[in-house]
């Protein structure tokens, strides 16, 4: 989805992160966030809406390889085999994060924000999706259009879609 102004981007997620929250108060699980190029936005903007905290537990930017490993578990063969700008990285940094946090489900945001193509030649707007949950992994890849920001922020929407979606299946 593209938002014409900060205003609506904040409007869209403040939607979603209300019906995630209801879900998630109803079904009484947890949630967590591992966050790479949206640099901390979807957890930023699950915090927006009061009473999150009663499900959402954590959330962390792993913003380089080093971190990825550290933190997440992320494997080096990996990075080294699929780069950080993956579908199986992205699927290791949610897997991970519902280990190191303990929660129920946890979504993953790992991609090419921009301005121009990476080393490999692979273009902005190339972005992962990784969720986990105790019924397994999914991962979503996306082409975005638009500036470095209009791409986190279309990034962190979707991140927050595919998490009502694990918490309407769990």
């Amino acid at each position: 989805m593209l938002f014409a102004s900060e205003a609506e981007f904040v409007s869209a997620c403040t939607e979603l992160v209300k019906r995630i929250s209801a879900v998630m108060n109803e079904k009484h699980l947890t949630a967590s966030a591992a966050e790479s190029l949206t640099g901390g936005l979807v957890s930023s903007e699950i915090v927006r809406v009061p009473g999150v905290s009663a499900w959402f537990l954590e959330g962390c930017v792993t913003y380089t390889d080093g971190a990825k490993k550290r933190r997440l578990g992320v494997s080096p063969d990996t990075l080294s085999s699929h780069t950080a700008v993956s579908r199986e990285t992205a699927r290791e940094m949610a897997e991970g994060m519902i280990e190191t946090s303990g929660s129920d489900i946890a979504v993953s945001a790992t991609g090419l924000a921009g301005p121009g193509p990476d080393e490999y030649g692979r273009p902005a707007g190339l972005v992962f999706i990784g969720g986990a949950s105790k019924n397994g992994s999914i991962t979503k890849e996306l082409r975005l259009e638009g500036s470095r920001i209009v791409i986190r922020r279309q990034a962190a929407y979707e991140a927050l879609k595919l998490m009502l979606g694990l918490v309407l299946s769990a």
